[in-house]
């Protein structure tokens, strides 16, 4: 045996990380845990240094929300919000999909639908709370409309602008190949426009979160925005900001549990880069 035939062994593949999988979501979740820790420390601090009614204290503010939790209130309101958010938002997505992959295929479909998009997202959502409440009154309509209304074209924008990313050749391919309508949706569009579905998706619920909550002060008598109005109309700015950061708290429940989780098992056929 000559030295050029004794080869180096190949390196052993780098180790995994055994790190247990709550572990590393722990580790993940520091970052945001230390910011809302200064946060609150600097909210406390200016509290301190003011010393107004105005400005309550966090304890002040934790023990409206712990009280808002407990007597039932919270969780009969939001259902009420969350009702009318989803039948907006499932509404506004299903026709930002069929308008915005129409505009992407078509040019005479952009054309058509392009100054509608526009003026959609020129038209600020209060006037889109207020011409529904004048339109509709207190009817399940009002707010689904607004939601509707203030969601679709910032939806049908971003899916317009995924449809126009999508490889050609794949679109070639398809065709070559004679993949039928409900083939190529599956296994073509969607999995190439979920980026895109889901960036709209985010964009579209905090579009309609907000506008939500401006329909049900001015035309509701139910609901967080209502809630929101009354605590208002009290002068109680602890009620006020700890009915804002349970909104926000489920904001962050939908985000983190609910998108993040769908987004990454739509997304597990694409090659992660790691450099």
């Amino acid at each position: 045996m000559t030295a050029t035939d004794v080869r180096p062994a190949p390196a052993a593949p780098a180790p995994a990380s055994t790190a247990p999988r709550p572990r590393r979501r722990l580790r993940g979740g520091l970052p945001a845990l230390a910011f809302l820790v200064l946060l609150c420390a600097a909210w406390q601090v200016m509290s301190a240094l003011l010393d107004s009614v105005l400005v309550p204290g966090v304890p002040r503010i934790a023990a409206e929300l712990v009280e808002i939790v407990v007597d039932g209130s919270f969780a009969e309101q939001l259902g009420i919000t969350v009702l009318r958010v989803g039948l907006g938002f499932a509404l506004a997505f299903v026709v930002a999909v069929a308008v915005g992959i129409a505009m992407g295929r078509s040019e005479l479909a952009r054309r058509f639908f392009e100054p509608a998009v526009l003026l959609g997202l020129t038209i600020p959502g209060l006037v889109w709370a207020l011409l529904c409440v004048i339109w509709f009154g207190i009817e399940l309509i009002n707010p689904v409309a607004a939601v509707a209304l203030s969601s679709a074209p910032a939806l049908m924008l971003t899916i317009y602008q995924g449809t126009r990313s999508v490889d050609p050749d794949l679109l070639e391919m398809a065709h070559v190949y004679h993949f039928s309508r409900a083939t190529r949706l599956r296994r073509l569009w969607l999995p190439a426009l979920a980026p895109s579905l889901f960036a709209g998706a985010r964009l579209g619920l905090s579009l309609g979160w907000k506008v939500i909550v401006l329909v049900e002060v001015f035309g509701m008598s139910s609901g967080v925005g209502y809630q929101l109005n009354n605590a208002f109309a009290a002068q109680n700015v602890a009620a006020v900001l700890a009915w804002t950061l349970l909104f926000a708290i489920v904001m962050a429940v939908l985000e983190y549990g609910v998108l993040q989780g769908l987004e990454r098992r739509a997304g597990r056929w694409r090659k992660a880069v790691s450099v």
